[in-house]
């Protein structure tokens, strides 16, 4: 049973959904340009940057994984959020990669690469990130509505038709608006967010209580709930793998570049960087901390009695909005959904985006002809935004999850972000990398990864998977990528483009 009342906290999302789709319609009229719709005319400010970043990379996708390590891990498993600081603070304040890849006035990684590595290592640069961008987006928008399933209590026979509206109402003013479009609901999204984020925290540290929290985790987790070197399923190579995957990254990571892109200058860029480093640590804590809340509380047979259909084999992932069902009040409850749909949306609409513009500007680019003009772009721009919205839909209905949800993420992410982190390191300060060593980066950073996913879904050959894991996958995803291009760039002389 839960605490979602549609008179009282149906309006609250009904009114919150209106709002943001007039005003992701309002700013379409401003967009005339493919640059426009692609990096906002690179007008984008600090402000706007650090909301839009924020409201991105936290969506219900987020909550989800991050309160199932909370569940599982205790505090530990903010360990990602901790790491992806660190990364962001140094990075913002050092300017590294970021600013030669900002004032080289590209469009996205691939162009840049393009410059040193030639056209060939730009398309094949492009297909892998939205190979990798895509394959990770696949199951946001399925466990977007499992949420809404189990935290409101809708129908789990109307999740397809629940997915799919909320789908269209992203797809709508992405497609029409493009980034002016997802930085002005980003922003209105992350003011909604973080209202509920914060609200639904203080109820949970007032009605439970923080000593409740660290005692449970004592008493069911164990020491390795504080201390992810010792716990169990952890350990060293997971805390190595976080530290190379979240510094890729805030590197690469098409939706997160986008912001220093779209950016005035590198300097802004930086500071977008920088002011936005403390809230990966809020985005892993907070969610953790209503993870460890449904570990104190809930009863042993609670998530024995989950809704039908749900795509994860795991139902740890499921605790959380489980908890939250009965414990949020009415009234609240509209605004925690509001949150979520507000964190789901903005996330759904970069991310169409961003890949968007990778296919655009670098794969269909050699196909473009040469007197392409502004109206022509947008209009391919918007279709392909629109594939993508298709594609979401069908691979988010039949795709089954199983184990963690945050090591499908990072192995997904991890096949291209192992490989461009290396290429634009070696872009940037390598002298001597050339074709040949992207190349071998791009083949031997996908292979790990893919291959693990792949071993993981045949009957043949799950117990190899499980013993090699998902940590060390990506570990040598990085290492194997890192190798392939100093051994390719040092067999071939340096190519001149």
């Amino acid at each position: 049973m839960t605490h979602f009342d549609w008179l009282v906290d149906g309006p609250i999302v009904g009114i919150y959904l209106l709002v943001t789709m007039l005003a992701g319609l309002a700013v379409r009229r401003y967009v005339s340009r493919v640059d426009d719709f692609l990096v906002a005319g690179r007008e984008m400010n600090v402000y706007l940057g650090v909301a839009s970043l924020a409201a991105t990379e936290f969506g219900v996708i987020t909550c989800m994984y991050t309160a199932q390590a909370g569940y599982k891990y205790g505090f530990a498993g903010a360990t990602p959020g901790i790491c992806q600081a660190i990364a962001m603070l140094v990075i913002g304040m050092t300017g590294f990669c970021i600013r030669p890849l900002r004032e080289s006035g590209a469009r996205t990684l691939p162009e840049l690469f393009e410059q040193k590595f030639g056209p060939r290592i730009r398309r094949a640069a492009g297909i892998v990130i939205v190979l990798g961008g895509l394959l990770n987006m696949g199951v946001f928008l399925r466990i977007g509505g499992e949420f809404l399933v189990v935290v409101a209590g809708l129908n789990p026979d109307n999740l397809e038709w629940t997915m799919t509206g909320l789908l269209l109402l992203v797809a709508v003013y992405t497609i029409l608006g493009g980034m002016l479009s997802v930085l002005v609901t980003d922003f209105l999204q992350f003011i909604v967010m973080s209202l509920g984020l914060i609200a639904v925290t203080v109820l949970v540290l007032w009605q439970i209580g923080f000593g409740t929290l660290v005692g449970t985790v004592e008493t069911k987790i164990g020491p390795g709930g504080f201390n992810p070197f010792i716990h169990p399923e952890l350990g060293w190579k997971y805390v190595l793998f976080q530290l190379l995957l979240n510094t890729a990254a805030t590197l690469t990571w098409q939706t997160v570049i986008a912001r220093v892109l779209a950016a005035k200058d590198s300097a802004t860029g930086g500071k977008v960087f920088t002011r936005t480093s403390f809230f990966f640590v809020c985005r892993f804590l907070i969610p953790g901390i209503w993870g460890m809340a449904a570990l104190a509380t809930l009863a042993p047979l609670a998530l024995q009695n989950l809704p039908g259909g749900l795509s994860s084999t795991d139902s740890s992932l499921y605790a959380m909005p489980t908890f939250l069902a009965t414990f949020v009040p009415i009234g609240m409850m509209g605004l925690l959904v509001a949150a979520m749909l507000a964190a789901d949306m903005s996330t759904d609409s970069s991310y169409m985006l961003t890949w968007a513009s990778v296919i655009y500007n670098d794969i269909v680019a050699p196909f473009r002809w040469k007197n392409w003009t502004e109206k022509k772009g947008l209009l391919l721009n918007r279709t392909i935004v629109a594939l993508i919205g298709v594609f979401l839909l069908f691979y988010g209905l039949w795709y089954q999850m199983e184990g963690d949800l945050w090591d499908y993420l990072t192995l997904t992410g991890s096949i291209y972000l192992a490989s461009m982190s290396v290429l634009l390191v070696a872009c940037c300060y390598w002298r001597r990398a050339n074709s040949w060593g992207a190349a071998g980066a791009i083949i031997a950073g996908a292979f790990f990864p893919a291959a693990f996913l792949v071993l993981s879904k045949l009957e043949s050959t799950k117990e190899i998977s499980a013993a090699i894991g998902p940590h060390l996958s990506g570990i040598l995803a990085f290492a194997g990528a890192a190798a392939a291009m100093i051994v390719g760039s040092l067999l071939k002389p340096q190519a001149r483009h």
